[in-house]
């Protein structure tokens, strides 16, 4: 079985939105939703466990109750950083999950085909990463402002949610990076800590994570595209979970 674990506590300072960017409308309803009914609609997804500020933990569970079609799911406070809310949603981990997933709440544009490539590496390599090849020049640069590589870009990836793990290797690599006190900058790098390899599954440019509002606009012209806004948020489940999150509204 899989579990996706999905960080959503983040503050989104950057998109100036004053309230939690995955709660903004994307094609007419919540970020998080479309990312939640995505993962939802796989056969190997087994459990959902959504990671929130603790304030919002309540909202997002009666939030949740009206959407139809999603998995069973699970919604914890998350922490300080990052990795201290993914600590927290590894704690509630069924005990039959054998791969775990992390994703982004907001990329809700994620495709089926990443996501069932993602899963299937790391059942067979222990852990894999969604990525893309990076396209621009990167030049490494020290602290007075100088260049001081340009690193070779068919060697660079620009790396992306999901990241998937057997259980056993995430719990492991989380349990020796607290041991240690050490902040990765993802998941797949505290698995790298441990000598273990991590395989990259080529991605889509259009998985952005929504951060800024100009990627809200990227976000909402790529589901404009011909043939995308039926096959990414005119499904009948959208459909279903729209409506009742608007007759939740209603009431409240």
């Amino acid at each position: 079985m899989v579990s996706v674990i999905f960080p959503a506590a983040g503050a989104g300072r950057r998109m100036k939105a004053g309230k939690n960017k995955v709660f903004l409308e994307l094609a007419g309803a919540p970020i998080l939703l479309h990312s939640l009914l995505k993962f939802s609609s796989l056969p190997a997804v087994g459990e959902l466990i959504v990671v929130v500020a603790e304030a919002e933990v309540d909202y997002i569970g009666r939030l949740l109750a009206e959407v139809r079609g999603l998995k069973p799911y699970q919604v914890t406070a998350g922490g300080a950083e990052r990795q201290d809310s993914i600590t927290n949603g590894l704690k509630l981990l069924n005990p039959e999950a054998d791969v775990v997933l992390v994703h982004d709440a907001a990329r809700p544009l994620v495709s089926l085909e990443t996501i069932e490539a993602v899963v299937r590496a790391a059942e067979e390599k222990g852990a894999a990463i969604a990525a893309v090849r990076e396209k621009n020049t990167i030049k490494a640069v020290d602290a007075a402002g100088f260049v001081r590589e340009t690193p070779p870009r068919e060697n660079l990836w620009e790396v992306q949610t999901p990241q998937g793990f057997r259980r056993e290797l995430l719990l492991r690599a989380y349990e020796k990076a607290a041991e240690d006190g050490f902040l990765g900058t993802d998941d797949a790098s505290l698995v790298e800590r441990l000598g273990e390899h991590v395989f990259v599954v080529e991605s889509e440019y259009r998985n952005v994570k929504i951060t800024t509002p100009e990627d809200l606009l990227i976000a909402e012209a790529l589901l404009a595209c011909p043939g995308e806004r039926l096959k990414r948020t005119a499904s009948t489940a959208l459909k279903a979970a729209v409506a009742g999150l608007k007759a939740h509204w209603k009431k409240h």
